[in-house]
């Protein structure tokens, strides 16, 4: 065996001071709580500074997660960042560990979660000029042109740090893109070679590095477009990110309530913007919707497709007003409403000096007041809507059941507060309709289409919101495979997250067949198999056995195909949860699906 020489000066000593450890300072000192870890070459002075910083810190240093894969490692810090609405950071290993991150990128850009992704380079020495210098043959092959092009399109911000003494700057910038609206994932690296800097201690104020502050409207579109909602025989307001802010939910209710018979429609779900059980909420869609094609006046408040025109459109005459932090979707090639005004603006503030005005302007508040008739219609409309919803949460004649009946049942069984992080891709507007979210925060939807978040994103929901809180995570089966989870069981087990994963077990994808038909309704694939069309799991893999064999066993896991082994199960999982444990509920949906272990119930 060839011994391990040592080509850097002997000079280290407990009082060293480098860009790591300061890096790691800069991240507690601006409000990063948590790094989601995946380490390697390129990271000697990180994993020396985490272990210093541990010993001598004092719980003034960022907690250490472990992370055996890379998209569930962003998946968590997305979704720490979006309870907490608090910047997390991840992580990776120079090109290989930020292309293994994956769509999970994508899924943070879209869904505006605040992550700092921090990565090393390859050394750029040979020879031992400097400490971390290349020593190992893996530094040439992952030496890339330009990794920063690897996420550059995806983040708010990349940057290099190439010597030590101004991490801390670069550290803030970045945090101050990622924290501005529209929030989102900054991207930062950094060679061996600068990261093993030895620097003077020093500090940064805090204060310095804060995000922008929230956009108003100016105050003649508050006023035009609060008569204009006022004045509209048939008002909808189309919104999706606006709940991000609790605070909004409050005030959007406020407006539905000034001007009775302004209805709202969720589209994208990515949170709970407004309470189902509200007369005006028209639930949760993905851009098509009758209400769409009869408004008049439409408000669109910080939502990315507010409608798909092939499918679903306004009247020609539709008054059409657009607030957002992001109202040219820079990020989109693509992207164009017919809004006859756009405002770069927060949802929060703009709704509430809508509520303002209404309220200060005796006149159109009187007027508002006479719409008692829209008031008891907008009753009827809901409670017509929630009837039809009920009805579809039926079982089967054969005791079999359906995603309506089964999230139905998941519903009544946790408890009221339970916050749930769903990805349920073609199923999700049928388990909205169920679950019916009331209360701000307790509705978490992947932010995009990078399938695989919702495992990675449960547990990170779990730890921002602590023991005390109930998490459901309801995933379809393809998606659970997309999600990693031997990487998020074992995570689960080791830090103590237990969770309620709900399997919505078709057998397959059932996206691409919706693909497909949307374009091709009479084509060949029509009159396909799923197994023809390439998209069927038959036979199913045994999903709770996986996540169980990554939990090192420690974990309940579960089959039913049937509402007597559902109503048998469900419970169980439920307890199990609640007592620490992880569980995971395979859950058959119309018809025993036959599968390795079937009635394996483990407690």
């Amino acid at each position: 065996m060839i011994p391990a020489v040592s080509y850097f000066p002997a000079h280290e000593s407990v009082k060293m001071y480098t860009a790591s450890d300061a890096f790691f300072e800069a991240l507690w000192e601006l409000g990063v709580t948590h790094c989601f870890v995946n380490l390697g070459s390129d990271h000697p002075s990180i994993i020396e500074a985490i272990t210093k910083g541990q010993i001598e810190k004092k719980g003034q240093f960022p907690r250490i997660i472990t992370c055996p894969n890379e998209m569930v490692a962003l998946s968590m810090a997305d979704g720490y960042a979006r309870v907490t609405g608090k910047p997390q950071c991840v992580i990776v290993h120079v090109d290989v560990g930020t292309q293994g991150l994956g769509a999970a990128v994508h899924n943070a850009s879209c869904g505006r979660a605040p992550v700092l992704i921090f990565a090393g380079l390859s050394p750029y020495t040979c020879d031992g000029e400097l400490r971390g210098s290349r020593t190992e043959y893996i530094h040439w092959i992952q030496d890339v042109p330009d990794q920063k092009q690897i996420l550059g399109q995806y983040c708010r911000y990349t940057g290099e740090v190439k010597r030590g003494v101004n991490v801390k700057q670069m550290v803030g910038r970045a945090l101050q893109f990622a924290t501005t609206a529209p929030m989102g994932p900054v991207y930062l690296l950094g060679s061996r070679e600068a990261m093993e800097e030895e620097i003077p201690e020093y500090s940064v104020k805090p204060e310095h590095w804060g995000p922008v502050g929230p956009g108003a409207l100016p105050e003649g579109a508050v006023e035009t477009i609060a008569k204009t909602l006022a004045e509209a025989k048939e008002a909808l307001l189309i919104t999706g990110y606006s709940g991000r802010n609790h605070a909004a939910v409050g005030e959007l209710v406020k407006l539905t309530e000034a001007i009775k018979g302004l209805r709202v429609l969720d589209t994208g779900g990515s949170d709970m913007c407004f309470p189902s059980d509200h007369r005006a909420s028209v639930g949760l869609k993905y851009g098509v919707d009758d209400s769409v094609k009869t408004a008049d006046v439409i408000l669109i408040v910080d939502c990315d497709v507010p409608y798909i025109p092939t499918l679903c459109k306004p009247k020609e005459s539709t008054r059409i007003f657009h607030l957002d932090a992001d109202p040219l979707k820079q990020q989109m090639p693509v992207f164009y409403y017919p809004a006859e005004a756009r405002y770069k603006t927060d949802a929060y503030t703009a709704i509430k000096q809508l509520n303002e005005y209404i309220s200060s302007n005796e006149t159109l508040s009187k007027k508002t007041e006479s719409y008692s008739d829209r008031w008891e219609k907008l009753k009827e409309i809901h409670s017509k809507r929630l009837r039809s919803i009920q009805e579809l949460a039926q079982p089967s004649d054969d005791g079999n059941y359906n995603v309506s009946y089964l999230t139905a049942a998941v519903r009544k069984a946790v408890p009221e507060d339970t916050v749930f992080a769903i990805e349920a891709v073609t199923s999700t507007v049928f388990v909205a309709d169920q679950v019916q979210p009331r209360i701000p925060g307790t509705w978490i939807n992947c932010g995009g289409g990078g399938l695989g978040w919702s495992g990675g994103g449960a547990l990170g929901i779990k730890l921002a919101v602590g023991g005390k809180r109930f998490v459901c995570h309801i995933v379809g089966d393809g998606t659970f495979l997309f999600s990693v989870p031997g990487s998020v069981y074992w995570i689960s087990q080791r830090y103590k997250l237990p969770v309620l994963t709900i399997v919505l077990n078709n057998q397959g994808w059932h996206a691409p067949k919706r693909s497909l038909l949307l374009v091709h309704p009479d084509g060949l694939g029509s009159k396909a198999t799923n197994e023809e069309l390439n998209i069927s799991f038959a036979p199913s893999p045994d999903y709770a056995g996986i996540a169980k064999a990554a939990a090192g066993g420690n974990l309940w896991a579960g089959q039913a195909s049937t509402v007597k082994e559902l109503d048998e199960l469900l419970p169980k999982a439920i307890e199990a949860v609640k007592g620490g444990v992880g569980a995971v509920l395979d859950a058959h949906l119309d018809g025993p699906h036959p599968g390795p272990g079937k009635h394996a119930l483990v407690g």
